[in-house]
């Protein structure tokens, strides 16, 4: 344990303040992605079910507020099911945009550097290097993992309310 955690810190720091942003930021991003996960396993069925009980509730069904009730069930049931989903594209968007607020600032490092040296201390500008590389990766890292759960939730969304509608076709 004590050796993966160095190893962590040590990464960390090489990778400048602004890696330490990403690792939160993606952190949040994967427990939003878990959330939606469970809401789906667990909690989805019960949601559709109560709606879709209520409608079968009703003995109208063709009048124009019966119209209005399905729809409000129907637009309940998806924004349950679309909860935290464009909080969790947010944070796929946001993690390559600090990881170029990482670059940005490594750079700055590795002109400081220069600026100071005259560029003769190629070893002081490999740790700008390195803080201008790791989390412009670890962005990138996190983006694309975050990518490929958000494109699957809006589609499950999609499936999962047009359930919910066909279970209340009007006849």
């Amino acid at each position: 344990m004590g050796l993966g955690l160095n190893q962590l810190e040590e990464f960390l720091a090489r990778g400048g303040p602004v890696l330490l942003v990403i690792m939160v930021a993606t952190f949040i991003m994967w427990a939003l992605i878990l959330e939606r996960l469970f809401y789906f396993r667990l909690a989805h069925k019960s949601v559709a079910k109560e709606a879709i009980d209520e409608w079968n509730a009703r003995s109208d069904r063709k009048s124009v507020l019966a119209h209005w009730v399905r729809d409000k069930l129907i637009s309940e049931v998806r924004m349950k099911a679309e909860a935290n989903v464009q909080m969790t594209k947010a944070m796929v968007a946001l993690a390559p945009l600090l990881g170029l607020l990482g670059t940005v600032t490594g750079m700055v490092a590795v002109f400081d550097v220069m600026a100071i040296t005259d560029g003769a201390d190629a070893k002081s500008m490999s740790g700008g290097v390195s803080q201008a590389t790791i989390p412009t990766m670890a962005g990138m890292v996190a983006s694309i993992s975050g990518i490929l759960f958000t494109s699957g939730m809006d589609r499950k969304v999609n499936r999962l309310v047009q359930g919910v509608e066909d279970e209340m076709e009007i006849a």
